[in-house]
């Protein structure tokens, strides 16, 4: 008898402990360098990515002004971008920068386009319109202040995080609040990664450089991860992890490898093959340098968690239990299109949300109005209100469905948790009703939904 309440006991217990383990990591300042993969195709510089520092004990009054956090904030995420307001950087919350929502549970599960620029425009309105006016007629101003938010609409981010103390804290704050800001971008000699460089040298002098060679002097997301990293293994006094943030599933497309400049040089056949051809000497000195100083050998992802939104990072969703996921969803499929085996999902629910208008509840949660028959509904798309909308429970379905095919899809991201695919499936096992056959409980009934043609 005595047992089976110790064992409860020491549930509880090692659930405090772990409780307590957490706040403590959190509470604990750090630096970490944000790798963000590259999207769209506009050539070899572009294919470098971005890099962003989240510091967790700095936050902001306001985007331009530092200050030390306060309990249970969550820090910003300092980053340079051209021609933003004429500032030469802007501070973002995490959650914001990551999503352009202010609340993890706000986050939606499956966005597109029209979705990322919707949320992202509700947010500079609420915060940004002194950095991003509106435009002449109050419409959406044009330029790359999109980019200061909902950055994981766009790619997948890696994160290299490396322990900080409170006064290194607070030497940043009175220095860049003190400091100039104003912008002096340059693509060649003072670009995004340079922008890093420079914060996470402040805090450990001279451990980050350019790499003169692999990157023919210029500073890349990519190098500077590979200096942090070496930084790290010749200091194991300094408390140092990996991350690594999804980009949101969706039908936007999916970002790319990130590369530095010889190597996104010589692995686009756009560039290499053209310059054998006129010359195999100059070719030749690049798969030299390319081979000699290992470029392509750094992996971002190696050894990283994942993040989860509103949670402590996790091990990645392990093969065998992914692909039990996928062997569930592929059964749950077949008997929602008996007619249609294989039928992809998630492409099916993007076209319907590119029909579909955006918007918010009353708790200011997005939220999509779908037109099904004669009238319109709503259904939340985030985790905390996909089940509390007018919607039919088919829609509900869908879009869940579309989700977990999403993340689940050999090839996606490595950065997927057992908790988020966990979640989702019960949140897609309560959209059945208990009292219905298989047949109709698995059916989505996407017949009926204007717009939704396969």
């Amino acid at each position: 008898m005595l047992s089976r309440h110790i064992q409860p006991m020491g549930r509880v217990f090692i659930k405090l402990v772990v409780a307590v383990l957490a706040f403590v990591s959190i509470a604990e300042a750090s630096a970490t360098l944000l790798l963000e993969e590259p999207y769209g195709k506009m050539g070899f510089f572009t294919a470098t990515g971005h890099a962003a520092v989240y510091l967790s004990g700095v936050c902001a009054d306001t985007p331009l002004i530092l200050r030390r956090c306060a309990p249970g904030e969550t820090g910003i995420v300092l980053s340079r971008y051209d021609r933003v307001g004429g500032y030469d950087w802007v501070a973002i919350p995490l959650i914001p920068y990551l999503y352009a929502v202010e609340r993890p549970e706000d986050v939606p599960l499956f966005a597109n386009a029209k979705m990322a620029a919707f949320l992202r425009d509700r947010y500079r309105r609420k915060y940004l319109k002194d950095i991003a006016p509106d435009g002449r007629n109050g419409e959406v101003p044009g330029g790359n202040w999109y980019q200061l938010v909902g950055s994981s609409y766009d790619r997948t981010i890696y994160g290299f995080e490396i322990e900080t103390s409170s006064e290194q804290d607070d030497a940043l704050i009175q220095k860049y609040n003190t400091s100039p800001n104003q912008s002096h971008f340059d693509l060649v000699s003072n670009n995004c990664a340079d922008f890093a460089k420079g914060v996470l040298n402040f805090y450990y002098p001279k451990s980050l450089h350019r790499s003169l060679i692999a990157d023919v002097g210029i500073t890349t997301p990519k190098q500077i991860a590979k200096m942090l990293t070496k930084f790290s293994a010749r200091h194991p006094e300094f408390e140092f992890s990996r991350l690594i943030i999804s980009q949101v599933p969706g039908s936007m497309p999916r970002s790319t490898s990130v590369h530095g400049v010889v190597e996104a040089f010589f692995k686009a056949k756009k560039y290499i093959v053209p310059s054998v051809v006129v010359s195999p000497i100059f070719a030749g000195c690049l798969a030299a340098v390319y081979v000699g100083t290992g470029a392509g050998h750094f992996e971002p992802a190696r050894n990283a968690m994942v993040f989860v939104v509103g949670g402590a990072p996790e091990r990645p969703l392990g093969a065998e239990d992914r692909r039990a996921y996928q062997r569930q969803l592929k059964h749950f499929l077949a008997g929602a299109y008996p007619e249609k085996p294989g039928r992809k999902v998630d492409k099916v629910w993007a076209r319907l949300q590119s029909k579909a208008k955006t918007g918010v509840d009353e708790q200011g949660r997005p939220i999509l109005e779908v037109q099904v028959g004669e009238s319109r509904v709503q259904i939340g798309v985030s985790a905390d209100n996909v089940l509390s909308g007018s919607a039919p429970p088919e829609l509900e379905r869908q879009l869940l469905a579309a989700r977990l095919q999403a993340v689940l899809r050999r090839g996606s991201p490595r950065g997927i948790s057992e908790t988020e695919v966990a979640r989702d499936w019960e949140l897609l096992q309560k959209t059945m009703a208990e009292g219905d056959s298989l047949s109709i409980r698995l059916a989505l009934r996407s017949e009926n939904v204007r717009g939704n043609r396969p």
